[in-house]
Order: structure tokens, then C-alpha cells, then sequence
């Protein structure tokens, strides 16, 4: 009976660290494929954003999560159900801004980077740059418009990720006259 409760946690491991050397190969061929960090950033964030607005219908359906109404219940979604389902970490939310339009996601561990270091000619990538764009797709399919990025690093030497969001607008939906 212990043999079968262990087989699920180590299955799990094991497909988060499958999961992690696999994005690790991604980013490795992506650094060859391009020319200086800042192409392989914006192709990481890319990558996520086309993720995000495929993944939003596979989250809405799994969570049973309602229509957020403010910024604050989104950070909420986002870092207590969204990061636990997907990446199995939930980050803490900090550093709101007065308006209560910006906020930070503290990753006090960031699976991403498990078996990783950056090499020195490459002090400017963003290697966990796919979760901004993951963010920014998703969201924009329930109509917010966010603008995502790292601030903090621990690839860079910094003692956790912190991951800036920022409410820039709601989306309307635009129907073609007469439709509704």
C-alpha cells in the first residue's frame, strides 16, 4: 500500500523535472537559434503568450473560477490557484501600488530553474520570460490588458523572482454592428 502513495508523488517529480529540462532544452535552442538575449526574450514571451491564450480555456473549465471583479481577486486566481495548478508553487503577492492597479508574484521557487545557471555571455536573458507571456495571453482572454515582466532574478543573484504586474485596461469585447 506505502509502494502505490509513493508511486504518485514520485510520478509527479518526475514529470516536473521532465518538464523542467525540457523548457531548459527549449531556452538552449533558442540561444542558438538567435543572435542576442533580447530576440530569445521576446520569442520566450511569445511562446507564453500563445500558451496563455490556449491554456485560460483549460484553466475556466478545471477551477470553476467565476468572473474576477477587481485586480486584487485576479492576483488571487492567479497566484492561489493558477501557479498551484499548473506549476505546483503558489506565490505570494506583494507590493501593491496605491491605485491598486500593480502588484508583485514573489516565486520563492521558480521550478523553471531547477538544474540551471546562466552562463556569463548571456547576463540579459530572461530565461523564465515564458510566464510573463503566459500571463499576458490569458489575461487578455478575459478581456485585461497587463503588462508582465521579471524584476527580480534568482538566476541573477537575487534572493527570489519577483514578477511585476501592471492592470493597463479593459478590453471590450468589439461585435460587428448589429451582433450581440
Amino acid at each position: 500500500m506505502s509502494r502505490q502513495a509513493g508511486r504518485g508523488t514520485e510520478s509527479k517529480k518526475m514529470n516536473s523535472e521532465l518538464f523542467t529540462l525540457t523548457y531548459g532544452a527549449l531556452v538552449t535552442q533558442l540561444c542558438k537559434d538567435y543572435e542576442n538575449d533580447e530576440d530569445v526574450n521576446k520569442q520566450l514571451d511569445k511562446m507564453g503568450y500563445n500558451i496563455g491564450v490556449r491554456l485560460i480555456e483549460d484553466f475556466l473549465a478545471r477551477s470553476n473560477v467565476g468572473r474576477c471583479h477587481d485586480f486584487r481577486e485576479t492576483a488571487d486566481v492567479i497566484a492561489k490557484i493558477a501557479f498551484k495548478m499548473y506549476l505546483g508553487i503558489t506565490p505570494s503577492i506583494t507590493n501593491w501600488s496605491p491605485g491598486g492597479d500593480e502588484f508583485s508574484l514573489i516565486l520563492e521557487n521558480n521550478p523553471l530553474v531547477d538544474f540551471v545557471e546562466l552562463p556569463d555571455n548571456h547576463s540579459s536573458l530572461i530565461y523564465s520570460n515564458l510566464l510573463c507571456g503566459v500571463l499576458r495571453g490569458a489575461l487578455e482572454m478575459v478581456q485585461m490588458a497587463v503588462d508582465v515582466k521579471f524584476v527580480q532574478d534568482t538566476l541573477k543573484g537575487d534572493s527570489v523572482t519577483e514578477i511585476r504586474m501592471k492592470f493597463i485596461r479593459r478590453i471590450e469585447d468589439n461585435l460587428p454592428a448589429g451582433e450581440e
